[in-house]
């Protein structure tokens, strides 16, 4: 049952809008966190549905239900039952599931199903992984109301016409792409989910169930009859999803297609010129990596690596990198996950607090895998190693400790001059977080080409690699050549330039080195040296909980 998890009945969810929106966030003014667009709580849902302006306010919370956790905030009042507030944040929950569970990052808590990620032996009951599942399907359902709320006829019968319509009619399709990419977070993550539409009613409690290979056609299909409908990039404006927006997540979504598609299903696979292959799949990922970067809206030549994941990080020029993010304030927008605890569970033992602008809560670290990547830790040669060594071990004896596995301090909420962050407390984050920035188009160009695809060129892929790596050096003793565009280098560069952007996990399984004892990393599948896991482990389980209220739903093999 979807709505077992959901604090109020969708209906009155969406349709009794009044302090809902009050804490949404949203970033509808160029660069400026500004919330007056929000309704008052008299607002009613023919009030919202009555005006363009209203539509906006409802579109408001579709992007705000990825950035808060409820309608109070930071506690008091969330938006999804069975898990404490504070963790039930999407950025938090599926940080967690992609960092975790990898060389990249472990926690020296013990949260119910915290240490599962680590040790690799998570189950259907675990409330992290239920938490993530039902946060999804939560703005999946938002996305369905709006879409159902802005169609045509809707439109017709309020008397809603001309370029008011227009407009909505593009917010529509903003909502389209954010429930697809919702879809992609529980195909990736969870494989064949609950699947439901603007035409399944509200109030469906058993919705049907979607394979992953069917999940991953939908996507797609929603992608390519969005294209012509969103802005132009950048015209949306900073926050908002647009047609670089979704380049950006064809390209991921097909660099990752032997993941989702088994092989054996290629031969009978629509494709428009043939039966889909190896090498038509990474087609994809690079012409939509390329369109993205042919687009002259983006550009990291400008920004200093450092500055990306400051406090102001949506106007001291990383946002000329940003092609898609969530949006946070330490005032107007508070919550305990989010890169607030990015920033906050990263600083703990005898750290220096002041390094980030937050208090510590002393819970993440990394293994040696990373930082053994860079030439050094202090990032004096390769700027993007952003580690504090001190007191810390890079070796890991205990899981528990704060002080064994070094400190990753690549979020910090000070400003590019060195000031906190808004929020007067130095407890909560003004750090954007980038869904889709450049450089991941870059190095899926590369990878792409290494991979076969002859839509690209070796050439362009070690200019764009080099770029990066000019940036992260500040000189050229870092440039590679053509010999260095291959899986395995690009798999290392964008551990280097991607971490602890909630890549990992899926990075190591497209590289078949997840589960397997081919590449192991301290206390993988919580053993001290690392250790092989089962290949179910591969994808997470369905909730239990939604196995039991729904007989529509099979669990996923080895559950």
């Amino acid at each position: 049952m979807i709505s077992n998890l959901l604090t109020i009945d969708y209906m009155k969810k969406i349709i009794a809008f009044t302090s809902v929106l009050l804490s949404t966030l949203i970033l509808f003014t160029g660069c400026h966190k500004d919330l007056d667009k929000l309704p008052p709580n008299t607002e009613t849902a023919v009030g919202l549905y009555s005006s363009e302006s209203g539509y906006l306010s409802v579109l408001a919370k579709v992007y705000g239900s990825m950035a808060l956790t409820g309608n109070v905030g930071p506690a008091g009042a969330g938006d999804v039952a069975g898990i404490d507030e504070g963790t039930s944040d999407f950025l938090r929950l599926f940080w967690k599931a992609q960092e975790l569970s990898t060389d990249e990052a472990v926690v020296a808590w013990n949260d119910p199903g915290i240490q599962d990620f680590h040790n690799m032996n998570w189950s259907s009951a675990n409330p992290m992984l239920k938490g993530l599942y039902y946060r999804s399907i939560y703005v999946i359902t938002l996305c369905n109301e709006f879409i159902r709320e802005s169609a045509d006829d809707k439109l017709s019968s309020r008397g809603i016409s001309g370029k008011a319509a227009d407009n909505i009619r593009a917010m529509r399709a903003e909502s389209r792409f954010v429930r697809a990419f919702q879809y992609w977070v529980l195909m990736d993550l969870y494989a064949n989910p609950t699947f439901i539409t603007e035409n399944d009613k509200i109030g469906t409690f058993q919705p049907n169930q979607i394979s992953r290979p069917e999940l991953f056609k939908y996507i797609n299909n929603e992608l390519t009859a969005l294209e012509s409908q969103l802005s132009e990039p950048g015209a949306a404006g900073y926050g908002r999803v647009d047609k670089a927006a979704l380049w950006a997540f064809k390209a991921r979504l097909w660099l990752n297609a032997e993941t989702y598609i088994p092989a054996s299903a290629f031969a009978t696979w629509p494709a428009p010129d043939g039966p889909l292959t190896a090498a038509k799949i990474y087609d994809n990922a690079v012409l939509n990596a390329d369109k993205v970067i042919k687009s002259n809206r983006y550009s990291v030549k400008n920004n200093n690596y450092t500055s990306l994941f400051l406090a102001d990080n949506n106007s001291n020029g990383s946002q000329r990198e940003f092609i898609w993010s969530l949006n946070y304030d330490g005032v107007r927008t508070k919550n305990f996950g989010g890169t607030t605890f990015l920033v906050n569970a990263s600083v703990g033992g005898d750290m220096n607090t002041s390094v980030s602008g937050l208090g510590g809560w002393g819970g993440l670290r990394t293994t040696k895998n990373l930082p053994l990547l860079f030439p050094d830790f202090t990032g004096a040669i390769d700027k993007r190693a952003q580690f504090v060594q001190g007191s810390q071990n890079i070796e890991i004896d205990n899981i528990s400790e704060f002080k064994d596995g070094l400190a990753v301090v690549k979020y910090r909420n000070r400003t590019s001059t060195g000031a906190f962050g808004s929020d007067p407390e130095k407890t909560f984050s003004d750090i954007d977080f980038p869904v889709f920035r450049l450089p991941e188009m870059y190095l899926i160009y590369a990878e792409g080409v290494a991979r076969g695809s002859t839509k690209g060129t070796v050439g362009q892929s070690v200019i764009l690699i080099n770029e990066l790596r000019e940036r992260a050096y500040g000189n050229n003793l870092g440039n590679i050549n053509a010999v260095d565009i291959n899986p395995e280098f690009i798999l290392d560069e964008r551990a280097r330039e991607l971490y602890w952007e909630g890549h990992r996990r899926t990075d190591l399984i497209r590289y078949n080195k997840f589960w397997q004892a081919s590449y192991l990393w301290p206390w993988k599948g919580g053993v001290k040296n690392g250790t092989a896991v089962s290949e179910f482990r591969k994808i997470y389980p369905i909730p239990d909980s939604e196995i039991a209220s729904n007989p529509k739903i099979k669990q996923n093999s080895g559950y």
